[in-house]
């Protein structure tokens, strides 16, 4: 009888697990990348298959769109406009959510100074976001806000006294946010807790370094460095050890995200001979870049679809779909 109840648990464990092999399969090959690009004219969201394949436009009307980023579940993009005629704000740039399919478009701030660069919080539940306390974001002063995914409840996360807190990015348990900021002459990459507590500098290097992104495992973060002319994509513990360069060309190579799978690498580069921006993906170990765009104008802001398929910094839950099916391992 023992027997024969273990090899009956043996065969449903087996059953499900041949169960589960499909959809995580499915569901990876259809993760998407949003991003920007002037190709119709005004400076619109896109969206593309992470492959290249089947470009949309989602956006589509005359004021520039920018700072696109996913929900967790990929039902929802937040980004960035200025709308003339809807309230307080206008003259500055606001942010927005819509549908995944450009649909249902509303403003989810609503002041007189600028806001922008929103990135959710891994359980959707929030939205960190670069503002300016002064109308002319050149001169104001740039702070890291947290707000509700509906656009209530605003607070000052960075609350400093440096020039540029910018940026944000999420780790994948919601614990920490990385961002950029002037420490003393240069950019850095710097982390804190996701109550604002606990900043650390991670790169203090005498280039400029920006645009971080959390990989989907939580161990690293990418990000670009800027100087003597150019720009490369690095890759940096989570704790500031081993920082290493992907990229290195004549050119520009800038504006990183992770792959859902973490095994790849989005950026935005001006490599090709006519000059235009294009999205590229290359490997982890810096191999086989690759042109996603290819189009004559410019494409940038690339937003990899990072809820889709991604494992916890423990190892112990494997995320379907966002957040709707965990199983414990």
């Amino acid at each position: 009888m023992q027997r024969r109840y273990g090899l009956r648990c043996l065969i449903l464990a087996s059953v499900v697990v041949v169960g589960l092999i499909p959809p995580m399969v499915v569901v990876d090959a259809q993760a998407r990348i949003v991003f920007t690009s002037d190709r119709d004219g005004n400076l619109d969201i896109y969206v593309m298959d992470a492959d290249g394949g089947n470009q949309q436009r989602l956006t589509n009307n005359p004021l520039a769109k920018s700072d696109p980023s996913w929900s967790p579940d990929g039902k929802r993009i937040a980004f960035v406009t200025t709308r003339v005629g809807e309230g307080a704000g206008d003259e500055n740039q606001q942010i927005y959510v819509m549908d995944a399919d450009g649909g249902n478009q509303h403003r989810l701030t609503n002041n007189d100074f600028a806001e922008w660069q929103p990135s959710w919080s891994p359980d959707g539940k929030r939205i960190a976001f670069t503002t300016s306390e002064d109308k002319n974001v050149a001169g104001g002063v740039w702070q890291i806000y947290v707000m509700d995914a509906d656009g209530g409840n605003p607070q000052n996360l960075s609350n400093s006294p440096f020039i540029d807190d910018s940026n944000p990015s999420w780790s994948p348990d919601g614990k920490r946010i990385a961002f950029q900021s002037v420490r003393g002459v240069n950019l850095e990459i710097l982390v804190m807790d996701a109550d604002g507590g606990n900043q650390k500098n991670l790169t203090n290097n005498v280039r400029h370094d920006k645009n971080p992104s959390w990989s989907p495992d939580g161990k690293h973060i990418a990000f670009d460095s800027f100087g003597a002319r150019r720009s490369d994509v690095y890759v940096v513990d989570a704790d500031g050890g081993n920082q290493r360069r992907l990229t290195q060309n004549p050119f520009k190579d800038w504006n990183p995200s992770w792959s859902p799978d973490g095994k790849r690498i989005a950026f935005v580069s001006n490599r090709e001979e006519d000059g235009n921006r294009e999205i590229y993906v290359i490997n982890i170990d810096g191999r086989n870049p690759q042109n996603l765009t290819n189009h004559p104008d410019d494409d940038t802001e690339p937003a990899w679809l990072s809820g889709v398929l991604a494992v916890s910094p423990a190892g112990k839950k494997f995320t379907m779909w966002g957040q709707l099916k965990q199983i414990d391992r």
